[in-house]
């Protein structure tokens, strides 16, 4: 079975969830196809591994809007699938390259989606008119694709509810997964004295982008009212636009001025790194305002630390609420009530670090047994199968 497997995000350029599943999917899925992944990056680099072919953005278009850009990788991915049997894209960046491989060359086209542009209306503050195009391109490719992957329940019940023109029996539930022989905990203190974190304090953190989705200034806010002995560890960098980068900055800036311990990161640190960092958390916070799945959270549970998480999209399927972590309700009319849940429930995990350990050890238990790549790959891989018989049939 010949696959093309399409993505912006590829190793070792991967700054989100989505670019982590396609990773740990490629990985997976080059035991069971023929895969070749097309992405994002310079043709030339020494980096790039077999199977791997990079594309950039016409040259014509530099300083174009992103999302011309963003076409113009499309039609050089479309063009580069001669030969595939199947196409799979991921994200916006890259469906459009799906569903114009699919016309092309007579293929099946199977799109995850990570994401729905629909729900992320603040992206319009980033892309401009761009996300019109980019809203245009998902619809396009989701309601003309053979098949649909969400990554939870919750995201299928979005895209239903976004593109109801779409056969709801072409949407399937494959959650994403977690390694965890990489995410595992690690005890060893080095990455938190080269930063300055105090061991004998606990700590909060965080770990992801400067941008709406995340709810990072929710959490912020949130944070005035922490235990005084907690830190808060920001591993947070990449700010969509300059603004949300300037309303963090006030914020973390305000936070300084009334509490220590606050500690920010601002630069993406090694994956090795990071699962220490989760390892010595005293609790994990993901305090998005939208999430599909989450896999930041796996990650964290993974290392055996505690999560507080708000309880939107697929975060409920991963995050067990009184066992593995606590969730907190999100109403985007009531950001208040949002900002003291947080509060209260990170709180609630510094202050009995027993029940945390516990949550942790559970957490780590489920993310073995219930997330593992291999189970998301084969599930994958039977779904190209079913859908390679119904188009020779």
């Amino acid at each position: 079975m010949k696959v093309g497997l399409l993505t912006r995000e590829y190793p070792p350029d991967v700054y989100g969830g989505a670019g982590v599943h396609v990773e740990f999917l490629a990985r997976e899925l080059r035991a069971l196809t023929d895969l070749e992944v097309h992405c994002w990056g310079e043709s030339n680099r020494a980096d790039t591994a077999a199977g791997v072919t990079r594309h950039r953005p016409a040259p014509q278009l530099d300083g174009s809007n992103d999302a011309l850009r963003t076409f113009s990788v499309d039609l050089a991915m479309a063009a580069a699938l001669q030969g595939r049997e199947l196409v799979h894209s991921h994200t916006w960046y890259a469906n459009l390259a799906g569903h114009v491989g699919k016309l092309l060359h007579g293929i099946p086209h199977v799109m995850t989606a990570h994401s729905l542009e629909p729900l992320r209306p603040w992206k319009a503050e980033q892309l401009g008119g761009g996300y019109a195009l980019s809203s245009w391109a998902e619809r396009t490719a989701i309601e003309s694709a053979d098949a649909v992957i969400a990554v939870s329940r919750g995201m299928r019940d979005d895209i239903l509810g976004c593109y109801p023109a779409l056969d709801p029996g072409r949407v399937h539930v494959v959650h994403n997964g977690i390694d965890t022989t990489l995410y595992r905990p690690d005890h060893d203190t080095a990455v938190l004295e080269r930063i300055g974190i105090d061991p004998d304090r606990p700590f909060v953190l965080f770990v992801g982008r400067i941008t709406r989705q995340k709810g990072v200034p929710h959490l912020l806010r949130a944070a005035r009212a922490l235990e005084p002995d907690a830190q808060l560890v920001l591993c947070a960098g990449a700010p969509d636009t300059p603004e949300i980068g300037r309303e963090f900055r006030e914020l973390v800036d305000g936070l300084q001025r009334t509490r220590d311990g606050v500690h920010w990161i601002p630069e993406m640190l090694p994956r090795s790194e990071v699962v220490q960092l989760l390892t010595h958390a005293a609790v994990f916070v993901c305090p998005s305002v939208y999430e599909p799945l989450g896999i930041v959270n796996l990650e964290a549970m993974a290392c055996g630390t505690a999560v507080v998480a708000s309880s939107v999209g697929g975060i409920p399927e991963v995050v067990d609420d009184g066992r593995t972590g606590l969730l907190v309700p999100y109403d985007e009319h009531a950001p208040d009530a949002f900002e003291s849940g947080l509060t209260e429930a990170l709180n609630r995990v510094l202050d009995d670090p027993e029940s945390a350990g516990r949550m942790g050890v559970a957490g780590r238990e489920r993310a073995v047994r219930e997330f593992g790549w291999d189970q998301v790959a084969r599930r994958t891989h039977e779904l190209y199968q079913d859908l390679l018989k119904s188009s020779s049939s």
